[in-house]
């Protein structure tokens, strides 16, 4: 029986990243101008503090609404417990990684760096052409 395929082999890695300091509002444009549903966020030192998504951006669009303001920055509505996996990690574990969680993406990280995301769909995609 042959290595099982890795994260690393399906994974993203040019990714578009956001900064925690960001308005809000320049966020969303930037998610909606590369067709994208979020974001991982790096502070300046390149270290991920969270991830930017759609849903995340829905919130704060709801609150410009009431209260007419779109000054709020990145930090304010993005999600800070990010689950992250290895590009080493074999695509089964990623698929059941998936299973277990809500979130349609992970980060990867090695050695505390942002390497690449990976999606529900890049992990399908791998285990169709593995086993479909």
């Amino acid at each position: 029986m042959s290595a099982l395929p890795v994260i690393a082999d399906y994974m993203a890695r040019d990714l578009i990243t956001l900064d925690p300091d960001q308005e809000i509002n320049k966020a969303m444009g930037i998610l909606l101008e590369h067709r994208i549903s979020g974001a991982p966020v790096l502070d300046g030192e390149g270290h991920l503090v969270g991830v930017l998504s759609k849903k995340d951006c829905l919130r704060a669009a709801l609150e410009a609404s009431y209260y007419r303001d779109w000054g709020k920055s990145v930090a304010t509505y993005m999600t800070r417990e990010v689950e992250t996996l290895d590009p080493g990690t074999d695509i089964v574990a990623g698929c059941e990684a998936f299973l277990r969680s809500s979130f349609r993406r992970f980060p990867v990280l090695k050695d505390g760096r942002l390497v690449g995301q990976i999606s529900r769909a890049d992990i399908l995609r791998a285990m169709v052409e593995n086993w479909g």
